[in-house]
């Protein structure tokens, strides 16, 4: 069953509102428990929802389809938004599949190639701007309220709607919630709509707890944490290299209603993270992503007897492999016989 139609009583569906679709959700919740041999937990259950399965690569497709449908509802013609990459990819993708035009504004420079490609690939006009992701997002408010562009980033609340159905998701797999969920704070939509999703279940009867949500940002990339945007935001995990974020105060309104936290990991702990998890479970996720498997591993120490953790890996590694390839070891040239080979595999 597609995304819409299989939550349609929790989202702002109408009779009107085209269910479209990609075949977004229904992403694999993965138990790892190499990963918990490694952090020497014992019976503790980690899960990762693997968001990087959806069509696009990212969790972002789940938001967009939800946006895409009320901007066709209402008879939008063109679609708009400021994006680090996985936004861009998703909304070029889902307008493209509904006849919609695409307008994108980037930060120069800071856009991984591969989401740079997917938005490109899809259509979509793609547009530089001389400035941070933050000063993208004032120029499509702008241009979302003055012209006929619909804007598709978070700030649009049908976003945050869609993206809560992983939060459904989870619960219907585990038949409850989490104690804990870890995930990656970039422009903290994703937070504010996990912790809806977990709300609004409960209110339903679908569960009986409500888990700690458990934020981090990058150490370079921290306005939540330091109290302050912001101005040059500067991270390896280009997802969340932003320094004012757009639901800055409902991932707070996240934090403390749920006893959780919003704390930093550094640029080495996310790329640690993010190899570790792919050797260790042949799971590859992009830097942003590994923020909240380098969350785990700082507060591992907060587990107890029987607890169950989910952290959301929001996106795919290969929307970014170049950051991989930058800080892995060399492939090993030789000649083409089986001596040589064995020498360089060490047998």
């Amino acid at each position: 069953m597609i995304l819409l139609e299989r939550y349609r009583d929790f989202l702002p569906i109408t009779s009107r509102t085209p269910l479209i679709t990609l075949h977004e959700g229904n992403t694999p919740l993965i138990r790892v428990e190499n990963f918990e041999k490694y952090l020497g937990l014992k019976n503790v259950r980690i899960y990762l929802k693997y968001e990087g399965m959806n069509p696009t690569g990212s969790f972002k497709d789940r938001g967009m389809v939800m946006a895409i449908a009320k901007a066709l509802e209402k008879g939008a013609r063109y679609t708009i938004c400021a994006s680090t990459g996985n936004t861009a990819a998703s909304a070029a993708a889902y307008s493209a599949r509904t006849g919609l035009k695409s307008v994108v504004l980037i930060p120069e420079g800071k856009i991984a190639l591969g989401k740079l490609a997917q938005a490109m690939i899809y259509g979509a006009k793609v547009v530089q701007i001389n400035g941070n992701f933050d000063r993208c997002l004032e120029l499509v408010r702008y241009l979302s309220e003055n012209y006929d562009f619909e804007l598709v980033n978070s700030i649009n609340p049908y976003r945050i709607e869609g993206q809560k159905t992983a939060a459904f998701e989870i619960v219907d797999e585990l038949g409850r919630a989490p104690d804990y969920h870890f995930i990656p704070v970039g422009n903290a939509g994703n937070i504010t709509s996990y912790w809806k999703g977990y709300k609004e279940y409960r209110e339903a009867g679908k569960m009986s707890n409500l888990p700690r949500m458990m934020g981090f940002q990058a150490e370079g990339a921290a306005p939540i944490v330091k109290g302050h945007v912001v101005e040059k935001p500067e991270t390896v995990a280009t997802a969340i290299r932003i320094g004012n974020p757009a639901s800055w105060k409902k991932a707070e309104q996240a934090r403390d209603e749920s006893g959780g936290v919003i704390d930093t990991v550094s640029d080495d702990e996310i790329l640690k993270a993010q190899r570790l998890i792919a050797s260790l479970e042949g799971i590859f996720c992009e830097p942003a992503s590994a923020a909240s498997i380098a969350g785990i591993i700082k507060y591992r120490d907060v587990f107890k007897d029987g607890d169950v953790i989910v952290a959301t890996l929001t996106g795919h590694g290969l929307k970014d492999p170049n950051v991989v390839i930058g800080n892995i070891e060399k492939p090993i040239t030789v000649n083409p016989n089986v001596d040589d080979v064995l020498k360089a595999i060490g047998r």
